[in-house]
């Protein structure tokens, strides 16, 4: 089942063409990548799947329901996390969880807070301010937050990028379990290679707002005669 379909999509921004006539799928239990340089059009892709901008033309679709109808429904399974995104300073990590859960509208939000607190090793962490953690901790804060709706789809954007080795690790172990686990579908950009060496089933790279190639990172990497999916990066960075 296709958990994501996206379709010719388009977004300009003035006379700039940020995305052109992009389509993808993402399926049940499938780890996609969308890889680029900076400036490819990942980020405007993203937030045109996320419904945060409006593509000018194309569809994307939500568990088979079309976004742009059934918007709120569709958007209620699904997550984002990012490095760069700030939650708010003042507030403790566990005030945090709490808020989210409670605009979640969770069935049982203190207990899905505690499972998060727990599975991402933020016990030591839940009294203290936002404000006050180290970019690798937000970086944690920012994961449990995406994962306590279970969402069906979770966007992530440089999911890793802040933390150490070892819980960057860990974390990509997690997410791959989940993914194997619930079927759950996971969108990812990254620039760790590694990383999407992997976690991706399928990788699709960007250049100028278009998908350029597509396919496991064995398969790239044999259709660009190189050794690794850095390579590819750099052959298809370089044109």
């Amino acid at each position: 089942m296709a958990i994501l379909e996206a379709t010719h999509l388009v977004k300009r921004f003035g006379p700039v063409t940020a995305v052109r006539d992009l389509s993808l799928t993402v399926g049940e239990g499938e780890v996609t990548g969308l890889l680029g340089l900076n400036g490819a059009g990942k980020s405007t892709t993203l937030h045109m799947l996320l419904g945060l901008i409006t593509p000018d033309s194309g569809s994307v679709r939500l568990f088979g329901q079309d976004l742009a109808r059934h918007r709120i429904e569709v958007l209620s399974r699904v997550n984002f996390a990012a490095s760069y995104v700030d939650l708010p300073g003042p507030l403790r990590v566990r005030e945090v969880l709490d808020a989210f859960a409670r605009l979640y509208a969770l069935r049982r939000p203190a207990a899905r807070v505690d499972e998060m607190i727990e599975l991402f090793e933020l016990g030591p962490l839940r009294r203290r301010r936002m404000m006050d953690l180290s970019s690798g901790q937000r970086t944690r804060v920012q994961l449990a937050k995406a994962l306590l709706n279970e969402p069906r789809l979770l966007v992530l954007d440089e999911p890793t990028a802040n933390l150490d080795p070892d819980v960057g690790d860990r974390i990509r172990g997690l997410l791959s379990r989940l993914a194997d686990e619930t079927g759950s579908a996971m969108l990812i950009t990254s620039h760790n290679m590694r990383e999407v060496e992997r976690m991706c089933d399928r990788i699709h790279f960007m250049a100028d707002g278009r998908i350029v190639a597509t396919g496991t990172a064995g398969e790239l990497a044999s259709h660009y005669g190189v050794d690794d999916l850095e390579e590819v990066f750099l052959k298809v960075a370089r044109g």
